[in-house]
């Protein structure tokens, strides 16, 4: 579909920080707990993993509604008396799986993603994760492309439109 053009008296750097405010999560934080699984047959159909994926359990699964979502994790600590296994930082993982055997607010994410925020050793760990803004169409993005004027695309709803040109 080809965007729908607006022309607007929005200033350039209104549209700047529209764009900054894009990339940062859309919600606080929830707690959970993660594992990681090294699988690479996928509930999700039509999603690139990559080597950062997780699986999510039925009550977030929403039959498969949740495929493509991304989330940043963040390990908090262990689940048991072993050391703290935290690396620090946080991980960025996309949905492509359903885990059976998992409860609200577990992932299970990819054995990569698992080694980036903590010891594989320790299996399970607590976390803390939270939702970015969707890049797959599901939920309003905005990207902009800067030439001779900058152009802005809206997704709302996976239908885009665009704003702009400014100079």
């Amino acid at each position: 579909m080809a965007p729908i053009f607006f022309r607007s008296s929005v200033s350039l750097p209104f549209l700047l920080v529209a764009v900054a405010l894009c990339s940062l999560p859309i919600s606080s934080a929830d707690d959970g707990i993660a594992t990681f699984y090294t699988d690479t047959t996928f509930a999700c159909e039509n999603q690139d993993p990559g080597t950062n994926y997780a699986a999510v359990g039925q009550s977030m699964y929403d039959n498969g509604g949740i495929c493509g979502r991304q989330y940043s994790v963040s390990c908090t600590g262990a689940t048991n008396e072993s050391p703290n296994p935290c690396r620090g930082g946080s991980v960025i993982v996309k949905v492509v799986d359903l885990c059976e055997s998992c409860e609200y607010g577990h992932l299970d994410i990819s054995q990569e993603a698992f080694s980036t925020i903590a010891d594989l050793d320790a299996g399970v760990i607590k976390i803390s994760y939270q939702p970015l803004r969707a890049s797959n169409g599901a939920h309003n993005s905005l990207s902009c492309e800067a030439g001779n004027f900058l152009t802005c695309v809206e997704q709302v709803h996976g239908f885009p439109i665009a704003w702009g040109p400014y100079n």
